[in-house]
């Protein structure tokens, strides 16, 4: 049975704040678990998006993408996304919107709902580990990961969220 959430998280371990989006996977599974949710989520964890990552995205009632940024506002933006052409020359390392246009073309129907956790980042050199910042933040991305997986998983309820 396909669980009706994905949670995307995307980044490398190995450099700096770009540990956030697994960090907060890591997080995020145990909490599941914990709470005794973990079938209603898949976790999907990579260094980039390419374009197989649409085929992930069947079957579900919403898409969550998680990763770190470099010059986000503190301590993350989380919004509502939509399918978006973007030009590439590779078909390797695409944005999230890029990820929604591609199962719209390959499957000749619309994605589902999908949002995007942003998380500030500060450094994000090879060889680090997470900063003292991204952890406080990653701390605050939880909470608000937390109530949104309390919720019915509703579009309704994470569009609300959205707007906080």
């Amino acid at each position: 049975m396909t669980a009706p959430v994905v949670v995307f998280a995307i980044g490398n371990p190995s450099r700096g704040d770009d540990a956030i989006g697994p960090e907060l996977l890591g997080r995020l599974q145990k909490w599941l678990e914990k709470e005794q949710l973990a079938e209603r989520v898949e976790l999907i964890e990579d260094f980039q998006l390419n374009i197989e990552h649409a085929l992930d995205l069947e079957g579900r009632e919403l898409a969550l993408f998680i990763d770190a940024g470099q010059n986000t506002p503190a301590p993350y933006v989380f919004e509502r996304i939509f399918p978006a052409a973007i030009p590439s020359h590779s078909t390797h390392a695409l944005p999230p919107p890029a990820v929604l246009q591609v199962y719209r073309q390959t499957e000749s129907r619309e994605p589902p709902p999908a949002f995007v956790l942003c998380v500030r980042g500060e450094h994000f050199e090879l060889g680090e580990g997470l900063t003292v910042e991204a952890l406080g933040r990653v701390d605050v991305a939880m909470t608000l990961l937390a109530s949104l997986m309390k919720q019915e998983l509703t579009l309704a309820g994470w569009s609300a969220a959205a707007r906080q």
